[in-house]
């Protein structure tokens, strides 16, 4: 699933278990193969549970989800998991011409007005 599949509504959760289908695992086949609980895999998909920031444990749910690391299903699966615990990925985090334009984003998703140039920048830093 690229970006351009993925619903701006989809969730770590929802992504998770399409991810877990599309490789023809049930839940409790999925767990038992790769030793999680299935009742914190349940809840991790319902988004009951909130999922880790671990890079470690990310990983190990990417390989078993068949993600490729580095992939651009790799970059969405962890850009949920930092939606979801409403954390900003530390790639971003730490480039200065993203953070410099995180107020401006900010301000735009509290409906104030940015100016126009801002604006535009601010979509091109996004499109990289």
């Amino acid at each position: 699933m690229t970006k351009s599949q993925v619903s701006t509504s989809t969730t770590f959760g929802e992504f998770f278990r399409q991810k877990r289908l599309s490789l023809g695992l049930t839940l409790r086949a999925f767990c038992e193969r790769y030793g999680y609980d299935p009742g914190n895999i349940s809840r991790l998909e319902r988004n009951i549970l909130l999922p880790t920031l671990s890079d470690e444990k990310l990983a190990g749910y990417a390989s078993a989800l068949k993600i490729e690391r580095d992939s651009e299903e790799w970059v969405v699966f962890h850009d949920l998991a930092h939606a979801a615990k409403g954390k900003i990925p530390s790639d971003l985090r730490n480039d200065d011409e993203i953070a410099k334009m995180l107020p401006a984003f900010f301000r735009t998703m509290r409906n104030k007005k940015i100016d126009k140039e801002k604006l535009e920048k601010l979509i091109e830093l996004l499109k990289k």
